[in-house]
């Protein structure tokens, strides 16, 4: 058994991306009656950490600026301000720039500029500033799925996580470790709520992928194709990374052991025996499935099914939405065994040598509630299928709470250390089912 060649080129496209990645600022921030941020290494990034479970970046970590007020923020800022022009952002959610007028009316005297990137030019930019010694960008935001962002450009210097500590006094810890947390989210299984009016069909991962007893599928399945969907492979690397917790859902659910299938051989990397993660890849790989690339297209697909004939779908959470919106029959498959899913955290970063220190920590107090949670710097971001992550935060507009979706917080490190062997696994694996050949 051998690699494909698309595994390859993707293989080859994120060591080319890792390779670009350098960084050569070291020039110290401006403000000179603040607390300092780390410069960036000299040495330009080529790899990940050797050994992924250690760094002395996991969080929190709290420093000067951590216990800094708003009101002295604000202070330093409006000097950042005067000297260097707009605090600037770059965001992946158009969202952001509904922040820069409120948060202008709060503090008078600042001004805020929003850039709405995707994550790759968030990154990127972040880069090529730092390189060239021309840092214009003060805060980031975006998503980090697989621990790209955490290994290759946090640990790496290009950005510092911001934790201030009176607002992560109301953040669980567990979700402190890999930055500090904007809101999160999380992907969910879709069913049909008119197809099955008694409740959600399915409470277990190995039930999605049931088949009759005339071998056929229990379930249509449609899904963006998982190897392309960095988040939706994260999740399968973690049920490798889980191996034991998948093993005991199965055992659970059925009674009897788990019997293991795939064949591991042939590749260039060790490929665990018996583990209860590979194994559900393996089958998952070899079932029937609609590759739909929008999220609206998958969960109508659910909507549009039957009794007789059922559809599961797996789209992001904030297409429930389309409950209201376009009338579907769909929920949340919830509290699913092992776990629902990850929870994926949209986190705030402080670029390193950045013009306005002090006003990027003090925006980034606002867009998350400020010292009581009232700021109003949320509002934008709350919707169904984003969660606060705040407990002194009430959360409005979701039919369940994070702890009742079933999702748990993502161990990046672990799921940095198979990712590139998982997907390598279902590229292949998928390659040679029956329905894709």
């Amino acid at each position: 058994m051998k690699k494909r060649i698309l595994s390859l080129l993707l293989a080859l496209v994120m060591v080319l991306s890792l390779a670009a990645c350098a960084s050569t600022g070291t020039e110290a921030p401006k403000t000179t009656d603040a607390p300092k941020q780390d410069a960036p290494k000299d040495d330009a990034p080529q790899e990940t950490v050797a050994d992924v479970t250690q760094s002395d970046f996991y969080g929190p970590i709290y420093d000067e600026w951590s216990e800094m007020t708003d009101e002295e923020l604000y202070e330093l800022a409006k000097k950042e301000v005067e000297e260097n022009g707009p605090i600037n952002i770059y965001a992946t959610s158009s969202k952001m720039l509904k922040e820069e007028e409120p948060f202008e009316e709060l503090y008078a005297g600042l001004d805020v500029e929003v850039m709405d990137l995707d994550s790759d030019e968030v990154l990127e930019k972040c880069v090529l500033e730092a390189n060239a010694q021309n840092v214009q960008g003060d805060v980031l935001q975006t998503k980090d799925v697989n621990g790209n962002v955490f290994f290759n450009y946090y640990e790496e210097g290009y950005m510092s996580a911001f934790y201030p500590k009176d607002i992560c006094a109301h953040i669980d810890e567990a979700m402190l470790r890999y930055g500090y947390p904007l809101y999160a989210s999380q992907a969910f299984w879709y069913y049909n709520t008119e197809a099955f009016p008694d409740g959600q069909p399915v409470t277990n991962w190995w039930q999605i992928i049931e088949r009759k007893e005339d071998g056929t599928q229990k379930y249509r399945l449609f899904t963006k194709e998982i190897g392309t969907e960095t988040a939706y492979l994260s999740l399968f690397a973690s049920f490798i990374v889980n191996a034991d917790q998948m093993e005991k859902a199965y055992k659970d659910l059925y009674g009897t052991d788990l019997e293991y299938t795939y064949d591991g051989s042939g590749f260039e990397f060790d490929v665990p025996e018996n583990n209860a993660g590979i194994e559900y890849m393996w089958r998952f790989s070899q079932m029937q499935m609609t590759f739909i690339s929008d999220g609206d297209d998958l969960v109508e697909a659910v909507h549009n099914s039957t009794a007789d004939d059922p559809a599961l779908c797996l789209a992001s959470a904030g297409k429930i939405e389309n409950q209201e919106k376009s009338g579907f029959n769909i929920g949340w498959l919830t509290g699913l065994a092992p776990y629902t899913g990850l929870l994926n955290q949209e986190n705030l970063y402080v670029v390193a040598n950045c013009k306005h220190p002090a006003g990027a920590r003090l925006f980034i107090r606002f867009i998350t509630g400020g010292a009581d949670g009232q700021s109003g710097g949320l509002k934008p971001f709350t919707k169904q299928g984003n969660w606060p992550v705040r407990d002194d935060v009430e959360d409005k507009k979701n039919p369940a709470t994070l702890d009742e979706c079933g999702a748990v917080p993502s161990d990046l490190a672990a799921i940095n250390d198979v990712f590139l062997d998982t997907q390598d696994l279902w590229i292949y694996w998928l390659s040679i089912s029956p329905y894709t050949k």
